[in-house]
């Protein structure tokens, strides 16, 4: 195996530790919820922690990550983040897990960026597509073994084992940075005027087309991430799963859109992004009501409907990708990639948060509320499709 390809494997190691990071705790929800004591709210709080500090941190982490030898900040903020995930592991009580969620999404933020900053810089641009494809490949992997895997082993011992492993996983790609990624300084020898972050904004809110983009990605945030953080506890609560039954679901939903996302990118490109975009997110509300609304129910019935969910979701989402993206001129387009990023993770913050407090629990401990929830879901899913016909893509 050549250098390229152990420096590829390195970073989609490194990208599936923090894709796991991130999705773990939201099917802990139900252990979390139990062992804590605490509330709808204050768990929507404990999953939106993360996603508003990452957001902040993968904004201006465009700016200042650029002034370092490459591997050099990427050890920092990878020792950072190991560090806050055994935080996490070891958290006695809830406010001290809701610091280290906090301080993982900082670190969590900037890794993200770096892991795109390193392809950029080290691979050709006639192999680019295909690293990017090898290392974002990571999300799937994530779903289809590493959530359902944290999953099984919290069930087996408890919560904090799935922290653990991660923390020894981050040590272990801790060595293979170092082994394996080059010390990368091109970019610091070259004088690029780089825009600063207000600069960035200014640009971004002056342009009518590019916040109809940007609107259009907060909008599908709310559609999906009001449902997402709290359909573990609901299942657990009010369908009647044990928590050792929540691997089917991230298992089949995952395993799943490994299949259909590339084949939605072929449909995409042959019949029109609209129009794909159009279908899915049609589809994408029908999981949504139905799962909203689900009373004790057969697993077979639930792992049907929670995989349409995932795969309607995943659909709707890459030909939107492609929209968002060809908003943007080449030369602007990696400065507005990283707005909408931010933006997206904040927004994906806030929809955890307000459906927390919509959320209540009855004395039994059943979710109330999640209906509502779901409606409020289905109309922003809704409303994205007459948005997505008003975005001009340019490029």
């Amino acid at each position: 195996m050549n250098r390229e390809k152990l420096l590829l494997w390195t970073l989609a190691a490194i990208n599936f530790i923090h894709i796991v990071d991130f999705m773990i705790l939201m099917p802990l929800g139900p252990q979390l919820m139990r062992v804590f004591e605490i509330s709808p709210r204050e768990f929507g709080l404990l999953v939106s922690s993360y996603t508003f500090s990452a957001g902040i941190s993968s904004f201006f982490g465009a700016f200042f990550l650029d002034r370092f030898d490459r591997k050099k900040i990427l050890l920092w903020v990878y020792v950072g983040f190991s560090v806050a995930t055994l935080g996490c592991a070891l958290s006695p009580n809830y406010p001290i897990l809701l610091i280290a969620r906090v301080i993982s999404g900082l670190f969590g933020g900037l890794t993200s960026a770096l892991i795109l900053a390193i392809i950029g810089d080290v691979i050709p641009n006639e192999r680019r597509g295909r690293a990017m494809g090898l290392v974002m490949a990571a999300f799937s992997v994530a779903s289809v073994l590493g959530v359902p895997m944290g999953l099984f082993l919290a069930s087996l011992s408890d919560w904090h084992m799935p922290f653990y492993i991660l923390t020894g996983l981050s040590i272990l790609s801790l060595g293979m940075i170092f082994q394996f990624i080059p010390s990368i300084t091109e970019h610091l020898g070259k004088e690029i005027q780089r825009p600063h972050p207000l600069v960035v904004v200014r640009r971004v809110t002056s342009n009518p087309n590019q916040m109809r983009a940007i609107t259009l990605s907060v909008m599908m945030m709310f559609g999906q991430f009001m449902i997402i953080p709290f359909l573990s506890p609901y299942t657990v609560a009010n369908v009647g799963f044990t928590e050792m039954q929540l691997t089917y679901i991230y298992m089949a939903g995952g395993a799943f859109t490994i299949f259909t996302s590339p084949w939605v990118g072929k449909l995409s490109d042959k019949y029109g992004k609209l129009k794909i975009f159009t279908i899915f997110m049609s589809l994408n509300v029908i999981p949504i009501a139905i799962i909203t609304h689900l009373g004790v129910t057969p697993i077979f019935f639930v792992l049907v409907i929670s995989t349409l969910f995932f795969v309607t979701s995943n659909g709707r989402y890459v030909p939107a990708a492609a929209i968002i993206t060809g908003t943007a001129k080449p030369e602007n387009r990696g400065s507005f990639l990283s707005f909408n990023s931010a933006v997206q993770q904040l927004a994906t913050g806030v929809a955890s948060l307000i459906a927390g407090i919509i959320i209540g629990e009855t004395a039994t401990g059943e979710l109330t509320n999640y209906n509502v929830v779901g409606y409020i879901a289905i109309v922003f899913s809704l409303l994205c499709i007459p948005l997505a016909r008003r975005v001009k893509i340019i490029s």
